[in-house]
C-alpha cells in the first residue's frame, strides 16, 4: 500500500499497520469533533511518525497513485475539519 504524506513523499507500507493507523485516524476525527486542537496535533504527528517508522520511502521520481494521502503535520485545525470527518482518511 502506498501512503503519501503531503510535502514529505510517498511510503510503501505493509497493510499490517493499517489497523494502528486507523485507530489514530479515528481518534483524530474524535478530537476534531470535540474541538481538542492539542490532541489533534499530537495524534497527527503520531500518525506521520508511524508511517515513516514502518514504511519504506519511495524514490521521488516514482509516479504511482497513492492509496491514502495524509496531510502535513502543520495542517491547521480549521483545514483538518474538512479532511478528518466521518470515517476519516482510512476506511475500516
Amino acid at each position: 500500500m502506498i501512503i503519501r504524506i503531503l510535502g514529505d513523499g510517498q511510503y510503501n507500507i505493509d497493510s499490517c499497520i493499517l489497523d494502528d493507523l486507523n485507530t489514530i485516524d479515528n481518534r483524530i476525527v474524535d478530537h476534531i469533533s470535540k474541538g481538542d486542537m492539542k490532541a489533534y496535533k499530537e495524534d497527527l504527528s503520531r500518525m506521520i511518525a508511524r508511517i515513516k517508522e514502518n514504511g519504506e520511502p519511495l524514490d521521488p521520481t516514482f509516479l504511482e497513485a497513492s492509496d491514502i494521502i495524509v496531510p502535513p503535520k502543520d495542517l491547521s485545525f480549521e483545514e483538518a475539519r474538512n479532511i478528518f470527518s466521518g470515517r476519516g482518511l482510512i476506511e475500516g
